[in-house]
Order: C-alpha cells, then sequence, then structure tokens
C-alpha cells in the first residue's frame, strides 16, 4: 500500500511539469495578444480624435502653402486608413492553432499595430507643425 501511494504521488509530480508548461503557454499567449490588444487601443485612442480634429483644423487653414496643407491631410487620412486596415485583418487564432503559430503570429500583429502607432504618431506631429507654421506670423505680415 505504502509502496502504491508513493508510485502516485511519483507519478503525479512527473505530470506536474507538463500541466505548468500547458498552463504557461496559454499564459504566453495571453500575454501576447494583451500587448498586441494594448496597442491597439493606445493607437486607437489617438485616431479617434485627434486625427479628426486635426485633419478638419488643417481643411479649414487658409494660406500660402495650400500644398503642404494638403500633403498633411492625406498623411492623416493614410494613418487612418492603416489602422483600419490593421482591424479588419487581425484575427484572433483560433484555441485549436499550435502554441508557437499563435506565438508568432502575435509577434507579426505586434510588428504590424506598431508601425501603425508610428505613422499615426509622426501624422500627429507633424499636422501640429503644420498648424504651428500657419499661425505662426510670416515675417512679411508682421510689418
Amino acid at each position: 500500500m505504502r509502496t502504491s501511494t508513493f508510485l502516485l504521488g511519483l507519478l503525479t509530480l512527473a505530470a506536474l511539469p507538463a500541466c505548468l508548461s500547458l498552463e504557461s503557454d496559454k499564459q504566453k499567449e495571453d500575454a501576447a495578444e494583451k500587448a498586441v490588444l494594448n496597442k491597439h487601443d493606445e493607437a486607437m485612442a489617438q485616431t479617434i480624435g485627434p486625427v479628426y480634429e486635426l485633419r478638419k483644423q488643417l481643411q479649414q487653414q487658409t494660406g500660402p502653402d495650400t500644398a503642404r496643407t494638403g500633403r498633411q491631410v492625406r498623411s492623416l487620412l493614410r494613418a487612418e486608413a492603416a489602422m483600419m486596415g490593421w482591424m479588419h485583418q487581425y484575427r484572433r487564432p483560433a484555441d485549436s492553432t499550435a502554441h508557437e503559430r499563435k506565438l508568432r503570429y502575435y509577434a507579426r500583429q505586434q510588428h504590424k499595430i506598431d508601425s501603425v502607432a508610428v505613422l499615426i504618431s509622426s501624422s500627429l506631429d507633424s499636422a501640429r507643425q503644420v498648424l504651428a507654421a500657419g499661425a505662426a506670423p510670416t515675417p512679411s505680415s508682421a510689418q
């Protein structure tokens, strides 16, 4: 009896790392997915309000450099389209998908959403610069 209890305990200890490994894989997948979605949420917060507002301000701006303003409006539209494109192509992997494949998918998605976030951020910064330059008096109008 004592030997069978010992063997059962030994088998349980032998199986424990496998169970922990499965839980660990799930945790890694969840963490990878959460990182991707958090970056999306951050970038989306910049897209919803600021991109629209800056685009509207640029379109209302009058001044000598309308070509620069037009380029900046198009840049904001591209940034917004990049976010919409990413959202339309993102699909959470099926539960039956292998662990390594899920992690590779999340790594690719992280790279894509990071690129979208950089595009949005740089477009917003450029738009703010164009607006600030348009609001500043030119040397000829200051006299």
